[in-house]
């Protein structure tokens, strides 16, 4: 299933600030911990704690959260479905990013163990 231009531009013009507290609840609810979220959101993004809370005090899009994001070499590992859409099928850079984090953020809330998601090769 590909996106559409106006799917891709409602991701672009959505507010990190607005998102990231659902992505907290979501973890918590199932037992595990802010930490990890962060940890995962630097993996993906190279973002640090201080980097994300400018970016949630600066109520960035997630067009500019990822435009400013230094991507992980191995995200392209990050594979399946999440929100009805088959990740590796997703042409638009910036909609496959967001994927990218809400399917990280859904492997940690299934817990899954940490070196799974993010992608540790052995």
């Amino acid at each position: 299933m590909s996106t559409t231009p106006e799917h891709d531009a409602r991701i672009a013009n959505m507010k990190f600030f607005s998102v990231y507290p659902h992505y907290v609840t979501k973890v918590e609810k199932k037992g595990r911990t802010i930490e990890e979220l962060h940890q995962v959101i630097e993996w993906l993004t190279g973002y640090t704690e201080k980097d994300l809370q400018q970016h949630i005090d600066d109520k960035i899009t997630f067009e500019t959260f990822f435009k400013n994001a230094k991507i992980h070499p191995n995200a392209h590992l990050i594979k399946g479905v999440i929100c009805g859409y088959r990740i590796e099928e997703i042409t638009t850079t910036l909609t496959k990013q967001t994927r990218y984090l809400d399917k990280l953020i859904d492997e940690l809330a299934r817990g899954r163990k940490m070196e799974k998601i993010l992608r540790v090769e052995k």
